[in-house]
């Protein structure tokens, strides 16, 4: 068996393959399909200082190879993960990881204290996509000054790994990455979910409740690839690549792109056991092509 193992920042992984917020619940719903030790990391749902009923539904809804969702962070609150979740997870031979939102900078920070003190969890990923009530509802991400200060602040409170998850709906997202970076993210995951619609035609009206939503799926790959190359080349810390992963080839494609990581999304909807498959997958790649670590396809496209 090839070396699998690769470093975000600090934090060593068995392999490069992880599941995406939200997609994974908290890992436990899966434990049916495959063996969770066998994954590098499993990202659980996005956590809020404050239990959030999410968005009315419907809130997803089938595209042309990929899904729209606008659940809207639905979740139960830090506390009640601390309380109940935590408990049930953490002997389990694998990094869990835990996805960080909030309305406000005072809210990432508090929930990322709170999950500071966990000891089996090395790692969060702050979702900087979230709406900034106190700015009128723009995404944290989408300018350098706000995705800065909100990195800086939690910077100051959070002493472990931290992933900054970036926002595809700007100009530039090197610019976010390398500003994220100066602040003292150790880590950067892209891309976020892309905005989008869907219109019923015989009603004429939004499928969904919130009208616009996240796009993801094997869609939105080209540009999440794009993306995953640019900001190599514009930052020095480790970037873990999503969008449209759906096999192992499509993950291979992002740790040439320049990921250290992967993170598989919306085909865990479609297959519950792709996860572990796309491990073996690029494990038999790598034995194919004679290549001794995985470590050695990171950022090796040729040009």
């Amino acid at each position: 068996m090839a070396d699998l193992n690769v470093n975000i920042g600090a934090l060593s992984l068995k392999n490069p393959v992880m599941t995406a917020s939200g997609t994974f619940g908290y890992g436990e719903e899966f434990a049916d399909f495959i063996d969770l030790s066998r994954l590098g990391g499993i990202i659980v749902k996005g956590t809020t200082l404050h239990h959030r009923e999410g968005n009315p539904y419907p809130r997803m809804a089938e595209t042309s190879s990929g899904m729209l969702n606008a659940v809207g962070l639905q979740n139960k609150g830090v506390d009640y993960f601390i309380e109940h979740i935590y408990p049930r997870i953490k002997e389990i031979d694998t990094h869990f990881l835990v996805n960080v939102s909030g309305a406000s900078v005072e809210d990432y920070v508090a929930t990322a204290e709170k999950i500071a003190a966990l000891d089996r969890i090395p790692a969060i990923e702050l979702n900087i996509s979230c709406p900034n009530v106190k700015e009128g509802g723009m995404a944290f991400g989408t300018s350098c000054q706000s995705a800065a200060a909100v990195v800086r602040a939690v910077r100051a409170a959070y002493p472990k790994t931290l992933i900054v998850k970036l926002s595809p709906n700007v100009t530039d997202i090197t610019e976010i990455a390398r500003a994220v970076e100066a602040e003292g993210a150790d880590a950067v995951s892209l891309i976020n979910t892309l905005l989008g619609m869907a219109i019923d035609a015989q009603r004429r009206r939004p499928v969904l409740s919130t009208v616009t939503g996240g796009l993801s799926g094997a869609c939105v790959k080209p540009i999440a690839l794009r993306m995953v190359w640019q900001t190599y080349h514009a930052v020095k810390i480790p970037i873990v690549g999503l969008g449209g992963i759906m096999n192992a080839t499509d993950a291979i494609e992002f740790l040439l792109a320049g990921a250290s990581a992967i993170e598989v999304g919306t085909a865990n909807f479609i297959d519950p056991q792709i996860s572990e498959k796309i491990v073996d997958g690029i494990n038999e790649y790598l034995e194919k092509n004679h290549i001794a670590s995985v470590k050695e396809l990171i950022g090796g496209l040729m040009l």
